[in-house]
C-alpha cells in the first residue's frame, strides 16, 4: 500500500465544482483530505460574436460535490478574474481551514472564437486573467499563510495546447505562460519548502467532443483513446503526495502520448 499522506490535508481545487475538477476534488477525498471546492457562481455573459467555450457549474453542484466529499468539505466562490479574488479566495478557505496544504489551480477560460484573426486585447485578457494572473496571485497568497511546520504543494492544470495549438491562441499562449510560471515558482519556493508542478491533460472527454470528434481525437492518441478525468485527477494527487516529496518544477503531461 502506497501512504500519500494526504489524509486530514487541506486542498484548495479551483474550478473544483464540474468534470476534472470535480474528479480531483474526489481523488483528494478518497485519501482523506478536505477539499475548499471553488466556483464561479455566475458567468458573465459573452460579447457579442464570441461563445464561452466551457461550462460553468455554479452553486447547486458546488455544494452537491462538497456533500459528496464529506471530511469537512466545503464550497466557496470567487470570480478569478477579479483583481481581488486570489487574496479573497485563499483568505477564506485559510479562515474555515487553517491552512492550505495542497493549491490546486485547475480553474480555465477557453473562448471562441481564438485565432489570430480574431485576437483582441479583450480576449487576450480574458484568457491571461484567469489562466495566468490568478494562479499566479493565488500561488503568492498560499505561500505567504504557508505554515513552516506543514508541506505545501502547487499543482497547475495546464494543456498539451500550450505546446502548439492552432485556433486556441489566447488559450494555449496563457496556458505556455502557467507553465512558466510553474517552473518560476518552483525556483523562488523551493527554499521555503514549497513545491510547484503542474499537469498537461491532452484531450479529455468532458461533455464537450460528440462521436465523430471522439473518433478523430482517438485516431491522433497514440494509446487508443481519449482521457478520462480521472486520468488527470490521478495525476495530480501523484504530484501533491509523499512519493513526489522531490519533484518540484515539472510539467507532467498525461496525454495518452498526444502531441509529444
Amino acid at each position: 500500500m502506497i501512504d500519500t499522506r494526504l489524509d486530514g490535508r487541506n486542498v484548495l481545487v479551483t474550478g473544483g465544482a464540474g468534470n476534472i475538477g470535480a474528479a480531483i476534488g474526489r481523488a483528494f477525498a478518497a485519501q482523506g483530505a478536505r477539499v475548499a471546492v471553488h466556483y464561479l457562481a455566475q458567468d458573465p455573459p459573452a460579447p457579442e460574436g464570441t461563445e464561452w467555450a466551457h461550462a460553468t457549474p455554479g452553486p447547486a453542484e458546488a455544494e452537491a460535490l462538497a456533500r459528496e466529499l464529506g471530511n469537512g468539505s466545503f464550497a466557496v466562490s470567487a470570480d478569478l478574474a477579479r483583481p481581488d479574488a486570489a487574496r479573497r479566495l485563499v483568505a477564506a478557505v485559510a479562515e474555515r481551514l487553517g491552512t492550505i496544504d495542497v493549491l490546486v489551480n485547475n480553474a480555465a477560460h477557453c473562448e471562441a472564437p481564438d485565432t489570430v484573426d480574431t485576437l483582441t486585447p479583450d480576449s487576450l485578457e480574458r484568457h491571461y486573467r484567469v489562466n495566468a494572473i490568478a494562479p499566479a496571485l493565488l500561488t503568492a497568497e498560499a505561500a505567504r499563510l504557508h505554515d513552516a511546520g506543514r508541506p505545501l504543494c502547487v499543482v497547475n492544470v495546464s494543456t498539451d495546447a500550450a505546446r502548439a495549438f492552432p485556433g486556441q491562441i489566447g488559450y494555449g499562449t496563457s496556458k505556455a505562460a502557467l507553465e512558466a510560471l510553474t517552473r518560476a515558482t518552483a525556483l523562488d519556493l523551493a527554499g521555503q519548502g514549497i513545491r510547484v508542478n503542474a499537469v498537461a491533460p491532452g484531450p479529455v472527454q468532458t461533455g464537450w467532443m460528440g462521436e465523430d470528434l471522439v473518433a478523430r481525437v482517438t485516431r491522433a492518441v497514440p494509446m487508443g483513446r481519449v482521457g478520462e478525468p480521472e486520468d488527470i485527477a490521478d495525476a495530480v494527487v501523484f504530484l501533491a503526495s509523499h512519493q513526489a516529496r522531490w519533484i518540484t518544477g515539472q510539467v507532467l503531461q498525461v496525454a495518452g502520448g498526444h502531441a509529444l
